[in-house]
């Protein structure tokens, strides 16, 4: 049968299906809208990734790097004024899935680096993605400042596929409201993270953008019980803030800090010039759980 004949019988819908999917060579999937393989230092964080939102409504003051980096078409204000769902993401999403599915890739999908799944607005969406992706068979994890919103959703995760991250750069509430102004506060974040972990998810964190290296010490010092990895990165688009800190010092007395608490990490490119000779610093490491829960060290 010609490809004219399909198009006639069955509809453009029929001929999609029957397409085999191209993987591109970073890991994508030709013609996918919204699962996306990401490019620079976010690749650094995931292999895989989704948006479903423009904009983002935390405000943060960095600033943040969607805006600052010109990966948005909205204005500063409209992208502080809070996130929208894209129009025609879910579906879009399901025929992305689909394409994965029969591509046979079945990796992590990291939500969201240009907005935060969790945002202070409407996330049922955000279940619905995740829920699609289960159902054709690939895993997930949100990278999130929420708070507590993600617990809504622990039951979709899975502890042998999916992953619980959090950014967070400061215990300090006058900090975070100074460079956060509308995210929730150090206190809900940790409590989630502290959730995910005791119901088996793995968890990581993001350290980044680091502002105050002290500040930075602590969050480790706060969180490693609980945490199962760090991801760390210097501060952007703040020149006078990233020239006045000592990156050197700052990479080997994190180093110091994880090997004392028996934590791994993965340190930015940026920061990778200070490492020890010899450190070992994978881009990738499992970010699921293989089996039981351990005991919390």
């Amino acid at each position: 049968m010609t490809k004219a004949q399909q198009i006639d019988l069955f509809g453009e819908a029929a001929e999609e299906k029957a397409a085999v999917p191209i993987i591109n060579p970073d890991g994508s999937v030709k013609g996918s809208k919204v699962i996306y393989a990401p490019k620079g230092p976010a690749r650094e964080y995931a292999a895989l990734a989704g948006s479903l939102y423009n904009g983002c409504g935390h405000g943060c003051d960095y600033p943040c790097y969607v805006h600052a980096g010109g990966f948005t078409r909205l204005t500063r204000e409209q992208f502080d004024a809070g996130a929208t769902l894209k129009p025609g993401v879910i579906e879009n999403l399901r025929k992305d899935a689909a394409k994965y599915e029969a591509a046979g890739i079945t990796e992590q999908v990291l939500f969201s680096f240009s907005t935060d799944p969790y945002h202070a607005g409407d996330t049922r969406p955000t279940r619905e993605a995740f829920e699609i992706l289960i159902e054709h068979g690939l895993a997930f994890g949100p990278l999130t400042k929420g708070g507590m919103r993600p617990v809504r959703d622990l039951d979709l995760f899975r502890p042998d596929r999916d992953f619980f991250a959090v950014t967070l750069i400061s215990l300090n509430d006058d900090f975070c409201r100074r460079w956060e102004p509308k995210a929730p506060l150090p206190a809900s974040r940790i409590a989630a993270l502290k959730t995910f972990f005791e119901a088996g998810i793995f968890t990581w964190e993001s350290i980044e953008p680091v502002i105050d290296p002290e500040m930075a010490f602590a969050v480790v010092e706060e969180t490693h019980g609980f945490v199962d990895h760090y991801k760390i990165g210097k501060i952007h688009y703040q020149p006078k803030l990233g020239q006045a800190i000592n990156w050197r010092v700052f990479t080997l007395r994190m180093v110091d800090l994880l090997a004392r608490h028996n934590k791994t990490a993965y340190f930015k490119k940026d920061l990778q010039p200070f490492l020890p000779a010899g450190y070992p610093n994978p881009m990738r490491i499992r970010q699921h759980r293989a089996g039981p829960r351990r005991p919390p060290r």
